[in-house]
């Protein structure tokens, strides 16, 4: 590593910049950055919306950068202005229409001024197509009626097109003039819709030298994407089984962050995922911002943090690659404390797993399915998973069946765990959820009801399936209602989400990371409601915690003895302190 000692800290410099700069400003700027933080690496750009620098201009900032003792490699935006006297096309963003001949000598242009300057350069998440131009529609036409598509669709097209293109246009263009070049692609944060867009990282890993992922979560109530901040760590964890040793680091911006803790987070949240960059973009938004003092007196207590964490574990969600459905609930559950841990792979060794909706795009998913739970695996099912494989064959692992109907209660009833009798509590508004009608006995629909006069309705049932089981979740239609749960409810679902033998009792807006040397982290989010809070936490076999951080300085002994136990499992009283970040070693 460089100035850090589990990641290296990283910056993006865009192409507006490079083709203007002055090298006293630079030198200037660079400073500025120094007084807070210890960058290691800036990847310098030549080319983005039209704006070109000059091979004199992309190496003095080059050489600007190294006398200040920071690497350097290079970025390219694949945005262009519509050219001069050309037909504005229907495209957003300003994406490069890849049938177009002059924007195609144009990337080639810019591919390779970069690949000349630097041996490696990373591609920012606008290398996608969204152009329906009518060589874009002639060319899907034709595509489809030779691959006998007959929907008119555009995720197979724009995928092979993109294909071909990152190979003639981004690779080979780079590796003419430069052989030793190395091309990354960085991945958006969008990951439902990756291949409509031709996005594909399951082939494109295997092109390209390694690849970068997006984790701007911004401001979850002013953005018009689907963002939950957990996120920032669940893409995190799914680029590093996609391309395992070959995920660069995670990449977060200042944009659409109206408070201060929704940036950090970002940080935070990419941390716990172990990078081994953090980038910040970009140089040019950041240079004088408040945001930056405030990252780097978090950066140092990151990395002592991170000096005692494993490789994160947690409770996987299969996500097969080119799959959609139930877009992030895995991070609303994460975001109540639900340890969920995204993964393009069926991991049939791990003890529980989570299947949402994604889950069944996989055509051999029931097939895994029969086999991990008959011999012994629990599979925790959304209601959308068993909805959509209703008369897929299911019907073999439940009773359940969906009429359509959906029902708004306030009201719950839940089994306590290990106990006999039931915990009612009440939220101050209503959730709504779809209801799923069961046979009973056959199936047992009363481990967590909703309840509505004299009604209730199972929002976690069990089945049992050879040596293990299928548990289904009911979700709200509105996942972040599942913020609304009462801790009742939710410590009883956690319950089921036990990993490494810890499980969380608390409110929502909390996360919980453990990793596989017996160490976790704790995180209470941001939000104008969300307060302090005392929380349980229930570890199987553990004698005592110890904080991985000392909290007050100069404090040598900070361990943490149960509340009381139960069992073998031992009771911990901790406090959750919102925007506090703070980790725990297991001692067994």
């Amino acid at each position: 590593m460089g100035n850090y000692r589990n990641f290296e800290l990283t910056t993006y410099f865009v192409a507006g910049g490079t083709a203007k700069v002055k090298k006293e400003q630079l030198e200037k700027d660079i400073a500025w950055f120094g007084r807070y933080m210890k960058i290691d690496k800036v990847y310098v750009e030549a080319f983005r919306d039209g704006d070109f620098a000059t091979e004199a201009q992309v190496r003095m900032v080059k050489e600007t950068f190294e006398e200040a003792g920071i690497r350097v490699e290079g970025g390219i935006t694949t945005a262009i202005t519509t050219p001069k006297g050309a037909t504005p096309k229907q495209r957003l963003f300003d994406t490069f229409c890849y049938n177009d001949k002059k924007m195609l000598a144009t990337l080639k242009k810019a591919v390779q001024l970069t690949a000349k300057v630097f041996d490696k350069f990373m591609i920012d998440d606008f290398f996608f197509t969204n152009c329906t131009c009518d060589a874009c529609r002639k060319e899907r036409d034709r595509f489809n009626e030779e691959n006998g598509i007959e929907d008119g669709s555009w995720q197979e097209y724009r995928v092979a097109l993109l294909q071909k293109i990152s190979k003639e246009y981004m690779i080979d263009a780079a590796k003419a003039v430069n052989p030793n070049c190395q091309v990354i692609i960085k991945y958006p944060n969008w990951m439902e819709s990756y291949q409509e867009t031709g996005y594909d990282p399951e082939s494109q890993k295997d092109l390209f030298d390694g690849i970068y992922t997006g984790t701007e979560t911004r401001d979850p109530f002013h953005t018009d994407q689907h963002l939950p901040r957990y996120l920032s760590y669940s893409l995190m964890t799914y680029m590093d089984k996609m391309l395992p040793g070959g995920n660069g680091g995670g990449w977060f911006d200042p944009f659409e962050c109206q408070v201060m803790d929704y940036y950090l987070e970002q940080a935070y949240l990419t941390c716990f995922a172990k990078p081994k960059e953090l980038m910040m973009f970009c140089f040019q938004a950041l240079v004088g911002s408040p945001l930056i003092p405030a990252l780097g007196c978090q950066l140092e207590k990151l990395d002592e943090l991170m000096d005692h964490l494993g490789n994160p574990i947690g409770i996987p969600c299969y996500i097969p690659n080119a799959s959609q459905g139930e877009d992030n609930v895995q991070d609303f559950l994460g975001m109540c404390g639900f340890p969920v841990r995204t993964t393009p792979v069926f991991e049939d060794d791990a003890p529980t797993m989570l299947l949402t909706v994604a889950s069944a795009y996989d055509p051999e998913i029931l097939t895994k399915m029969e086999d991990y739970i008959a011999s012994g695996g629990k599979a925790i099912v959304t209601s959308g998973f068993v909805t959509e494989l209703l008369g897929e064959g299911i019907e073999r692992f439940t009773s359940i069946r969906y009429r359509g109907r959906v029902v708004s209660v306030n009201e719950f009833l839940n089994e306590q765990t290990g106990r006999r009798g039931w915990t009612e509590s009440v939220t101050a508004n209503s959730v709504t959820f779809p209801v799923l009608e069961f046979r009973n006995n056959a199936t047992w629909g009363g481990v967590v009801k909703g309840r509505k006069n004299e009604e209730s309705y199972t929002l976690l049932a069990r089945d049992t399936y050879g040596e293990g089981s299928m548990m289904t979740l009911v979700v709200p239609d509105s996942f972040p209602d599942l913020m609304k749960l009462p801790e009742a409810v939710l410590n009883r679902l956690r319950a089921e989400f036990e990993v490494n033998g810890i499980t969380l009792e608390g409110p929502s807006n909390l996360s919980m990371f453990p990793y596989d040397n017996d160490t976790f982290v704790l995180y209470s989010y941001v939000t104008s409601a969300n307060r302090d809070a005392d929380i349980t936490v229930r570890i199987r076999g553990a004698k005592e915690l110890k904080m991985l951080i000392a909290p007050f300085r100069g404090m040598k002994d900070f361990s943490i003895k149960p509340l009381y136990t139960e069992g073998d499992t031992a009771v911990f009283r901790l406090r959750a302190m919102v925007g506090r970040f703070v980790g725990f070693k297991i001692v067994r």
